[in-house]
C-alpha cells in the first residue's frame, strides 16, 4: 500500500509511464487504484512513429503490470517522506514475520 499512497499524492501532477513494450507515454495522472493501474489524461506518447495509432487518444487506462517504470516530476517528490515511510513499513514486516503480539492485532 505504501507505493499506492505515494502515487495517490501525485494525482493531477504530470508523470511519464515507461512500459514493458517500449511505449513512453506523458500525461496527467487522474487515478490509481490499489492495484497500481493508472489512469492518465491529456497524453503524449514519446515514441510516437513507432505506434501511430496512439496518436489520437486523449485518455487511457494502463495496468499496472505492464508498466516498466514512472518518471516523475522532481519537485513533486518529497525525498525524505518517502524513506521514513519505507522504513516504517519495512520494520512493520520485519515485527509481523517475527510474530510480535503488539502488531499482529493490526
Amino acid at each position: 500500500m505504501l507505493f499506492h499512497s505515494f502515487f495517490s499524492t501525485l494525482i493531477g501532477k504530470k508523470i511519464t509511464l515507461h512500459l514493458k513494450n517500449d511505449v513512453s507515454i506523458e500525461g496527467t495522472l487522474t487515478s490509481i487504484d490499489q492495484f497500481l493501474n493508472v489512469k492518465l489524461e491529456d497524453i503524449k506518447v514519446h515514441n510516437a512513429d513507432k505506434y501511430p495509432h496512439l496518436l489520437f487518444l486523449k485518455n487511457i487506462f494502463v495496468r499496472g503490470s505492464v508498466i516498466r517504470y514512472v518518471d516523475l516530476p522532481f519537485e513533486e517528490v518529497d525525498t525524505a517522506l518517502l524513506q521514513d515511510a519505507t522504513r516504517r513499513e519495512a520494520q512493520l514486516l520485519k515485527q509481523k514475520s517475527m510474530g510480535d503480539p503488539k502488531t499482529l492485532a493490526v
